[in-house]
């Protein structure tokens, strides 16, 4: 059985100011027994102001978050998800990067992976994102490995493209993470249909930490997330449920699991090359 902490935030635009809360819940769960603990997509700021980014955002050598949380890991000899951190890069066009780290318990960096798909849609009349204008996208899918399992790593609007999992799942992920700052009515709607679906077709346990409720940012904005942090095992049974309260809960994971569901529906195994016809 693995144990895992999943943290529930409520980021701000502040990254000081969210450092010590986002600390404290991943010392709780390190206190509950917590092997590894994970955090959400946009641990350190949420902000839908590029020039505020620029102010306070930093490059993955000088992010505090980054030196912080890889400490917490050494001194807990834990493993730690941080599931993003927005972070300077040298891109000519100044973009940021949306990077997840695997840490590991003697707090070095086992994996990075860059977000891939780019949130840019509008969600209503009101209520529109352009990630892509401040983020560059990531080429790579990752999958990590661990004493305890192969983990494939995802971001937020990786949810909804069911082929980068299936390829992680494929290239032996066991897990795959998928922290995220999903969109009060777009979560309402798909989250917890969507991550179920992810689990079955891919016979992993889906982890999934949440950003939630209203985040408090210099700009007149009206930024909600959904939050319910969730954990789905390879059979698409949701095992845990955070809620909309910001916080962490610890949940027991059997891996045996996953070889058991792949043997009852070895959907992986059965690709057909085929056309379409127009």
């Amino acid at each position: 059985m693995l144990r895992v902490g999943l943290i529930t935030l409520n980021s701000s635009d502040d990254p000081l100011a969210n450092l010590p809360i986002t600390q404290g819940y991943v010392n709780a769960a390190a206190d509950a027994g917590a092997q590894i603990v994970m955090t959400p997509e946009v641990t350190n700021c949420v902000s839908s102001s590029r020039a505020h980014q620029k102010e306070v955002l930093c490059h993955e050598a000088e992010d505090p978050t980054l030196a912080a949380l890889r400490e917490t890991a050494r001194l807990r000899g834990i493993w730690v998800l941080i599931g993003s951190l927005g972070l300077k890069t040298d891109d000519p066009d100044g973009r940021f990067a949306n990077r997840s780290f695997l840490i590991s318990p003697d707090g070095e960096i086992a994996a990075r992976y860059d977000k891939i798909h780019m949130f840019d849609v509008d969600v209503s009349e009101t209520e529109r994102y352009r990630e892509s204008d401040g983020y560059r996208p990531g080429e790579r899918a990752v999958v990590a490995t661990t004493p305890f399992a192969k983990i494939g790593m995802t971001i937020c609007y990786d949810l909804r493209f069911p082929y980068l999992h299936r390829t992680l799942a494929k290239a032996d992920a066991e897990i795959i993470t998928q922290p995220a700052a999903f969109t009060a009515v777009t979560g309402a709607a798909h989250w917890h249909s969507l991550l179920r679906a992810r689990a079955i077709e891919t016979g992993c346990f889906i982890l999934a930490p949440a950003q939630t409720g209203h985040h408090r940012e210099k700009v007149d904005v009206n930024r909600r997330t959904y939050g319910h942090s969730l954990a789905v095992s390879p059979w698409g049974e949701v095992i845990y449920d955070g809620g909309i309260e910001p916080g962490w809960g610890l949940v027991e994971i059997d891996l045996a699991e996953v070889t058991k569901a792949r043997k009852r529906i070895p959907a992986l195994l059965h690709d057909r090359e085929f056309r379409v016809e127009t």
